[in-house]
This record gives structure tokens, C-alpha cells and sequence, in this order.
């Protein structure tokens, strides 16, 4: 770093992403993505006219997006906001709805992020541990009086809360914002959308990263309450309007009014979840029951970080994690069925050789 890096920039410690290789030689398990390219439909929206337009800026409104999205989730578009990424809109809800004397409320094994956007915008932290087997229990997070995120389904330890059970939290802090953060929702857990309805302190957040492939356009959406979007707003316009470039809107509008081949690749992955998990309980693995299309495994016969080491050396990239509680996990993201199946022969070469 330079000398004039702040003293207080100089103490943080930046979120690590997962490794992004370049050259192809990897399986690649270990950051979430599908396994499986962008409907047909993103292909054909993306036309050499609209390339021919990035000389423009793109439309700070996002309208055709906003009309497509509203319609699939049943709001209104003023209750709803595209982000560059679900990323960015998790960072502008801190800062809207967090400050030093307001804290955020989170727990101590999920996204590592909460606690890296804390440090960077001088939040408190408020962290609450899961049980033992990592579930979360919601009366923990009842009467707090703090801005809450709850990742739902959780990562990295692929489980989930009810809607009924975040609403208990919710009527909770009636006066404080409740993010949900569903980057993973559409593999096995229940959606809270319905419940903005309802409540004006919820605030939900998706991706298009994960059941909608399109983790390299950057794209997510907040949905909540008209004022909490606003909110949203206050900050976006203040900080970078043209959020979302033109490529990224049409290719976002596409894959969300494409509802078959969503609903294709999203049963295709839970297939090959349950498939991959029950070949690791037959080696001897204990899984959590993962809502996500990963799966946060571990075995009594070699160390997390060694196990990770060992698979990398055959071409398998899985994600490991340091902290205490989660130093004997993998995560391991789902892949197509061959690729699961190299994952499960690298392992018996590894465990049995």
C-alpha cells in the first residue's frame, strides 16, 4: 500500500473472492456460478444495435427492466431497484439504513462482505452466533433495535429460515430495517416477496448471478417498500446513476421473462445436488441440508484446507474457508453431472489412494 492510504483504509481487511482462473484447466466448483450458459434469449437481445448504442448512456430508470421485473414478482416498479450486482445493493442499503450509532445485526458464519462494508463505512458490528449445527435461531434477532441482514438461504452453510420465521423478525423490530439477502433462494428455500406487502421495513435482495447465469453482467434487484426504495435511490443518485450499463439491461430483461429455461436449469441443478450429496454420504461426509446450489461438506479423514489442496492438484477447485468454526468445510458449488462425477472420482483418488 502507499503512504497515503488512510490509517483506517490501512486496517481493513478487504473480502477475498474465490479464485477466478483464466485458462480453463480447472473444473471450477468454488464461486457459485452456473454450470450452464445464459438463456437463448439474453444471445438474441444482445444485437449489434444495442452495441452500437454504448456510445449512449444507458437509461438511469431502467424501465424495461423495472416493467419485467415488477410483473414477475407482483410489486409495483417504485418498489423496486436494479443494482450492479445484489452486491451493490446490499452496500447502498448499509448505507442508507446504518450509521455509527446504528448498527447492523449479523451472523458470525455467513457472507463475508456485511462485516468488510461495516469496517469500510464505520458501522458497528453486531454479530450473532448460529447454533452449533449452524442453523439460526430467529428469537436471537427479535427486539434487537438494529438494522438486521439475514442471508437466506445462508452461505456458506447453504441453510434456511421460513418466511413465517423472518416475519417473527420482522414484527420484532418494527422499527428497523430487515434485509434478506436471497442470492440462493431459487434452489429449495421460500421466497420473502410476498411479505413487502405486508411490511415496510423488509427489504429483499436478489441476484441474476446464480439460477439466472448471468454472473458476469452484475446484475441483482432490491424489492421493498416504495419509501425504502427511494431510500435506495437517495444513495444511487448520489453516488453513480448509470449503474447498470445497456448490455446488462437487456440481457437482465431477458433471462427474467425467460421462465422455462430458468425453471430447466435451476431443476437440473437440484438434481445434481441431491445426486453429488448422497454420493458424499456414502464416503462418509456430513453435509448440511443445503437449500443452495452448493453444497458445505466435510470429512473426519483429512483436514479441510489439505482436502482442498489435494483436489486443486487434480484440477478441482472447491472453496475453503478459514474461520474456526468452518476450517473442516468445503464448499462446493454444483456443476453439470460430469463435472460432479469428476468431482466424486478426484476424491476417492484422493481419500482411498
Amino acid at each position: 500500500m502507499s503512504r497515503y492510504l488512510t490509517p483506517t483504509l490501512a486496517a481493513l481487511k478487504p473480502y477475498t473472492p474465490g479464485e477466478q482462473p483464466q485458462d480453463q484447466q480447472y473444473i471450477k466448483l468454488n464461486t457459485n456460478e452456473s454450470p450452464y450458459p445464459p438463456s437463448p434469449a439474453v444471445a438474441a437481445a444482445l444485437t449489434a444495435e444495442e452495441a452500437d448504442k454504448l456510445r449512449l448512456y444507458p437509461d438511469p430508470a431502467c424501465a424495461g427492466l423495472m416493467a419485467a421485473a415488477a410483473k414477475h414478482f407482483g410489486l409495483a416498479p417504485n418498489q423496486i431497484m436494479p443494482g450492479n450486482g445484489s452486491d451493490e445493493n446490499l452496500f447502498f442499503a448499509l448505507r442508507a439504513f446504518c450509521d455509527s450509532t446504528r448498527p447492523l445485526a449479523y451472523a458470525d458464519v455467513t457472507y463475508g462482505c456485511y462485516g468488510v462494508w461495516c469496517d469500510l463505512m464505520h458501522i458497528p458490528s453486531h454479530i450473532l452466533p448460529l447454533e452449533e449445527d449452524f442453523s439460526l435461531d430467529p428469537e436471537k434477532y427479535h427486539g434487537l433495535g438494529e438494522t438486521i441482514v439475514i442471508a437466506n438461504p445462508n452461505a456458506p452453510t447453504g441453510l434456511a429460515l421460513t418466511p413465517g420465521q423472518i416475519e417473527g423478525i420482522l414484527k420484532a423490530n418494527p422499527d428497523n430495517v430487515v434485509i434478506v439477502d436471497e442470492a440462493y433462494v431459487d434452489f429449495g428455500a421460500e421466497s420473502c416477496v410476498p411479505l413487502i406487502h405486508q411490511y415496510d421495513n423488509l427489504l429483499v435482495v436478489q441476484t441474476f448471478s446464480k439460477s439466472r447465469q448471468l454472473a458476469g453482467a452484475r446484475l441483482g434487484l432490491a424489492m421493498g417498500n416504495a419509501e425504502l426504495i427511494a431510500d435506495l435511490n437517495r444513495v444511487k443518485f448520489s453516488l453513480n446513476p448509470y449503474n447498470i450499463n445497456r448490455l446488462t439491461l437487456k440481457a437482465g430483461q431477458a433471462a427474467l421473462e425467460d421462465t422455462a429455461y430458468f425453471e430447466a436449469t435451476r431443476n437440473k441443478i437440484i438434481e445434481t445436488r441431491a445426486w453429488t450429496a448422497a454420493e458424499l454420504r456414502k464416503r462418509g461426509f456430513v453435509l448440511t441440508d443445503s437449500r443452495t446450489n452448493f453444497l458445505f461438506a466435510r470429512t473426519s479423514r483429512m483436514e479441510g484446507g489439505a482436502l482442498y489442496r489435494a483436489l486443486k492438484a487434480k484440477g478441482v477447485l472447491v472453496r475453503h474457508f478459514d474461520g474456526a468454526r468452518v476450517s473442516d468445510y468445503l464448499r462446493i458449488t454444483i456443476g453439470t453431472p460430469q463435472q460432479m462425477e469428476a468431482l466424486v472420482k478426484a476424491l476417492d483418488e484422493i481419500l482411498e489412494g
